[in-house]
């Protein structure tokens, strides 16, 4: 199994994340579909403040390419990111276009 933990910021607009966290609350199935037909064992996402912090767990076999392949040619998940990026901003450090940002591991006890 392989663990991935991404981040990204929110508008910093209370309303705005309201209706982003109950959006989440009953995510698309179309969306659970694609998130485990990658190979994705377990997604969590954590928030503090606006920033939001994704943990996957994915299959060994799992890629990131294939698995953003497979988002573009889905019209069901351009939609959902396509809603999402309007609650969504980009990290100060992301390159042009880039979200969700993979991060680091810095410390595993």
């Amino acid at each position: 199994m392989k663990r991935y933990c991404l981040a990204v910021d929110l508008k910093d607009n209370p309303e705005l994340i309201r209706e982003y966290e109950h959006l989440h609350e009953e995510v698309w199935p179309e969306i659970l579909e694609s998130i485990r037909s990658a190979g994705i064992l377990d997604m969590q996402i954590y928030r503090t403040g606006n920033r939001l912090f994704m943990i996957m767990e994915t299959a060994d076999n799992f890629s990131m390419d294939a698995k953003a392949a497979a988002d573009k040619n889905n019209p069901a998940v351009q939609h959902w990111e396509d809603l999402m990026w309007t609650f969504q901003q980009p990290l100060p450090w992301a390159a042009p276009g880039e979200k969700w940002i993979l991060m680091d591991n810095i410390f595993q006890l």
